[in-house]
Order: C-alpha cells, then structure tokens, then sequence
C-alpha cells in the first residue's frame, strides 16, 4: 500500500509562444483548469500504475477543491484522509507552457501549508507501506512523518522538490531520495557535476538510495553502489508539466509490487516520458498497460 503525504493544487494552465519578460504582458486565447500538486499528481501516478493509494492532504471548503478530489478519485486514490479546511483556500498554481513544452510554475500554498504530520494515523504507517513525501508541504511535518514511518518499518520515499535545502536527518530518514539536476545541487552543494557523480554523492548523505531524474537524458539509479541508468522514449513533448510526479508515482507503486530496481525504473522512465503527451499533470498519466508496453523500449545500462 502506497501512502503519499503531501500537496494537493488546482492548476490553471496558460499556453504562450514565449515566457514574458519582466514588465512584459503576453496574451493567450484561453486557461485550462486541471488537478494538481505534487502530492496529488503522485498519489494519481501510483494508482494508475496498480497500486493501492491513499492521500493524506490538505484542501479548502471552496469550490476549487472538488476539481482536485474529482480527479483523485478518478485515479482510484482513496481520498478519505484528505481534510478541508474552513479558514484556508485549496492550493493554486498558475502554470506558463510555451512552444517548446518547457513550463514556468508559481504555486500558492493555501490550505497545503497548513497540514501536519498528525494527519497521519499510526495504523497506515506498517512495514507493508511505501511513504511518498514531498516538500510543497512545511518541511517539519514532512521531517515529522518520515521519521515516524522510518521507526514502523515502512518504505519512505522522499521527493525532496522543490528545490529546498533540507536538514541530513531528513534524508537519512528517506530509503529513496528522488531528485532532478537543479534539486541534486541544492542538497549536494555543487554544480556541474555528472549524474553518476551527483547521485552518488547524495546516495552517500542520504545514507539510502537515490535517483536522479535527467528530462530527455533519462535517469540514473543509486542503490548499494550500484548504478543503473535508463533512456528515454523517443517522443514529441506536448507538456513537460507533472512528468517528475508520474515518474515518482510510478516508481513508487513498482517498489509496492516488489518490481526489481531496473526494472521499476524503467517503468518509471515510460511513465514520465507518456505523461508529456498530453496536457496537464494528472489527465496525462497513463495506465499500467501503457507503462508496460513502453518501458520495453527503455534502454538500461548498469555498472
């Protein structure tokens, strides 16, 4: 069973030929309005993918919160441990795609800022659990519950986004620290260095096992000193937004299912890559048997 502890958003997208420049007003024709939030799109990720989910979050009482729940529940995400609170409006991010896919994301927190570890009950926290965490969420109740999960014996898998510099007690409490390069060199501190070398380096202060995802050079693996790298499908981006999520929620429900590592990454690869199709983070996720089918064309190498 997969438990993911974190932010759930309605997402407004804006189409634009090219990012504005400051004090520069650009005009597009219309807003899409989707779910979102890190937690929510990777609790989404991890049902789609097979598993069992429940989401442990925070929305308001207004009326963008069903637009978030819906689509949750769509997914099959079991939403019962989500609260509303009354004095907090439902988390709000305005998303800027231009022609090229690439996105620019400001989020309000609203009632995500709000949640605590104790919404977590015990019973959910078993050696039979995956706990998936993030940080759009305060980063003490985060520290909070992964340390609770870690002393149940539960599987804790931090996606330490966005790019926050967090205390090493946090990552030691993490048996999975899942990054993308810009988030690799807040927690290690430097630049410019390889995959192998940055994922290493964090495996190393983690004391786990970590993964650097890479965008189109594909990801790399750190497990016991073993590295594992995978491809990346050859496909057109519609919309990069969300595919970190799907990749962090597919690789989560293949660790669930006790999928070995190459394997789950592979997944987690096809699984990204097929979320840039379409627009949106969590309409885009595709279905198991849609991983299946594509993770065949992933390439590993492993050293």
């Amino acid at each position: 069973m997969i438990v993911v502890f974190g932010s759930l958003n309605v997402d407004f997208f804006l189409k634009v030929k090219a990012f504005p420049k400051p004090g520069e007003t650009v005009l597009t024709p219309r807003s899409v309005v989707r779910a979102g939030g890190k937690g929510a799109n990777q609790a989404a990720a991890a049902a789609k993918a097979g598993a069992r989910v429940e989401m442990i979050g925070a929305v308001g009482t207004d009326a963008t919160a069903s637009v978030a729940l819906d689509s949750l529940r769509t997914a099959g995400v079991d939403c019962s441990g989500v609260l509303r609170m009354k004095d907090e409006p439902t988390g709000m991010a305005m998303i800027t795609v231009d022609e090229k896919a690439e996105n620019s994301i400001v989020v309000a927190s609203g009632a995500n800022a709000a949640l605590t570890a104790d919404a977590v009950p015990d019973a959910l926290l078993t050696p039979d659990t995956v706990l998936v965490v993030q940080l759009e969420t305060p980063v003490a109740e985060v520290s909070r519950v992964l340390r609770r999960a870690k002393e149940k014996g539960a599987t804790t898998v931090l996606n330490a986004a966005p790019a926050a510099v967090v205390d090493e007690a946090v990552l030691k409490a993490a048996d999975w620290v899942i990054v993308n390069e810009t988030e690799a060199e807040t927690l290690t501190g430097q630049k410019a260095l390889s995959f192998e070398k940055a994922v290493s380096e964090l495996a190393e202060k983690a004391g786990g096992n970590c993964i650097l995802t890479a965008g189109a050079a594909g990801a790399v693996l750190c497990a016991g000193g073993r590295i594992v790298r995978a491809g990346t499908l050859p496909i057109r981006p519609v919309d990069t937004t969300g595919a970190g999520d799907c990749f962090v929620g597919v690789f989560a429900a293949m660790i669930d299912a006790k999928t070995p590592l190459p394997d789950a990454l592979k997944a987690a690869c096809a699984g990204a890559g097929l979320a840039c199709l379409k627009t949106g983070a969590q309409d885009a996720q595709p279905s198991l048997s849609e991983i299946r089918r594509a993770a065949s064309e992933i390439k590993i190498e492993i050293r």
